[in-house]
């Protein structure tokens, strides 16, 4: 990597971490451990990813939680499998309905953008099908910390206070006061770093989930709980609309880069965006390039891909365009062929913020998951199940009310999604899990790490330390203060409006697990701009 002799390109000085018998990484430790400890008791990497996930629900509630979704991508038993645990929209809700409330798009908050929640599903599905332990086993350490409580990390309570502050401005309505009785139990503030917050509530509904296998959140008390109170408040979700919801398995969609597969979720997930830009990259001679033309070419890349990815990709029952078609040579060549050495302007495309949870998970077996799950900018949509300790997120947010646009709203609909789980892997041969956090930054960090690791040849905590950069709109980026400033001021000549930024968790927060293929010796690295831990064994 080409920076300056007195410039440091990483972020911290953290060294990967290595382990033989299972690992996992998160962004939050107490729930790595629970990870481990489900793992010690005889669980595979798929039950590790399950109690981790849960974990995550109750220690890092500012970015995700039960009333959420979750997308994996799964290796087992030397086999790919893919899960779609992302909801659909209200059968009751249109555009026509959303516009007669006085709006004329989506709003974030409230009980408008409720879709429903797959996170739930997502854990059963997969403890079924490819778990060890009971559901129960696996759901425990989080029912733990939810009952006996854990004091707040640095960053957790950070964005925790950032919501506070937002809701406190925005949700003063009667149906965000659980909200409040929830999350900020003071009254006045919410809790601070090192202080002990807990949920009775929340333990409650994820033993309940647990001892029925979720079927009460989607077809027993917990989902009459969750459609009354919806009803209640005057919004579209119901419990049919719960009654009727299963998590769809599917094919991940891969390109092949530089001879590695890269993988994704296919659509409705925004996974595609990251693999059009590694195609149209592809081409570009990195080895011979400097640094700063290399930014120029992927900043080119990620707008052209972004712009496709949000004029094609939704539902994919409403697609006008197959994944086949985005994915081929031709169409990154056509894209490609709009690069010149001056900054292009795209179709202009404003990418909201986000909240989300990524963690990995690998075993001594071999068999390695790669999982995210979110409630959406980050507490979601401020609606809580009272009660329950449910924070309902706010996924809806992100279709259309235009009519003629492909995301556009209609009933049973799964709109653009940002969440996405990433894996590699080469010759068929499984290199491990990856993925980087946050909203629509998530294909632009997954691409930065691809590159970082087999362009520059960087272990996984390198790959993520190094200063990342962001596209917003336009010709606007915006690069982190640790960014080269003699390249970023050449891309500014080049006509790219760069501008630096100290909030590096607007970059995205990502993990990594790499399993050697010859000897088995698994290599992690975790995210500098949060809390991350990797547990490992």
């Amino acid at each position: 990597m080409k920076f300056d002799s007195n410039h440091n390109p990483y972020l911290t000085q953290r060294k990967p971490v290595y382990g033989t018998k299972g690992m996992i990484a998160t962004s939050q430790p107490l729930a790595a451990e629970a990870g481990l400890e489900v793992l010690q008791k005889g669980g595979n990497a798929v039950d590790a990813a399950i109690a981790t996930a849960a974990a995550l629900t109750v220690v890092e509630p500012t970015s995700n939680g039960i009333g959420g979704d979750a997308f994996a991508i799964v290796w087992i038993d030397g086999k790919m499998h893919g899960l779609n645990s992302s909801g659909y929209a209200p059968k009751s809700i249109s555009i026509d309905a959303v516009q007669a409330l006085g709006h004329n798009e989506m709003p974030p908050d409230g009980f408008i953008p409720i879709t429903v929640p797959g996170a739930p599903a997502a854990w059963a599905n997969l403890s079924s099908r490819f778990g060890k332990l009971t559901l129960k086993q696996c759901l425990a350490p989080a029912v733990t910390y939810a009952t006996d409580g854990y004091p707040l990390s640095p960053v957790l309570a950070e964005n925790w206070a950032l919501a506070y502050m937002h809701f406190c401005k925005t949700a003063t309505a009667p149906e965000y006061k659980a909200w409040f009785d929830t999350f900020a139990p003071k009254k006045t503030s919410p809790p601070k770093v090192g202080e002990i917050w807990n949920s009775p509530a929340h333990a409650e509904t994820l033993l309940e989930i647990a001892e029925t296998n979720a079927e009460s959140f989607y077809r027993g008390r917990l989902a009459n709980t969750i459609s009354n109170h919806i009803t209640k408040l005057g919004g579209f979700l119901t419990k049919a609309d719960l009654e009727e919801y299963t998590p769809q398995w599917a094919e991940p969609i891969s390109a092949n880069y530089r001879g590695y597969d890269v993988w994704e979720m296919p659509p409705n997930g925004q996974g595609l965006v990251a693999l059009i830009a590694l195609n149209i990259f592809n081409e570009f001679d990195i080895a011979n390039a400097s640094f700063e033309n290399s930014c120029h070419m992927a900043f080119e890349a990620m707008k052209l891909a972004f712009t496709a990815g949000k004029e094609f990709i939704t539902d994919p029952n409403y697609m006008t365009v197959s994944v086949e078609e985005l994915l081929s040579k031709e169409y990154a060549q056509k894209l490609r062929n709009k690069i010149t050495d001056t900054a292009l302007e795209p179709a202009p495309i404003n990418p909201n913020s986000g909240g989300t949870v990524y963690l990995c998970t690998a075993d001594k077996d071999g068999n390695m998951v790669s999982f995210i799950q979110s409630n959406y900018m980050g507490f979601g949509s401020g609606i809580v199940i009272p009660g329950t300790g449910i924070s309902m997120h706010n996924r809806g947010a992100d279709f259309s009310l235009d009519p003629k646009h492909a995301n556009a709203l209609a009933p049973q609909k799964k709109t653009y999604h940002t969440i996405i789980p990433g894996f590699l892997t080469k010759d068929g041969v499984p290199i491990g899990p990856f993925g980087v956090m946050g909203g629509y930054m998530q294909p632009q960090g997954h691409m930065q790490v691809i590159i970082n690791t087999v362009d520059y040849n960087l272990n996984p905590q390198a790959a993520l330390d190094c200063p990342r950069w962001q596209w917003i709109e336009g010709k606007n980026f915006e690069v982190e203060s640790a960014f080269c400033e003699d390249v970023r001021e050449s891309l500014i000549k080049r006509g790219h409006k760069v501008t630096s930024s100290e909030r590096t968790g607007k970059f995205g927060r990502g993990q990594i697990i790499w399993r050697d293929t010859a000897s088995g010796v698994l290599c992690g690295g975790t995210e500098s701009r949060c809390d991350g831990h990797i547990a490992v064994w």
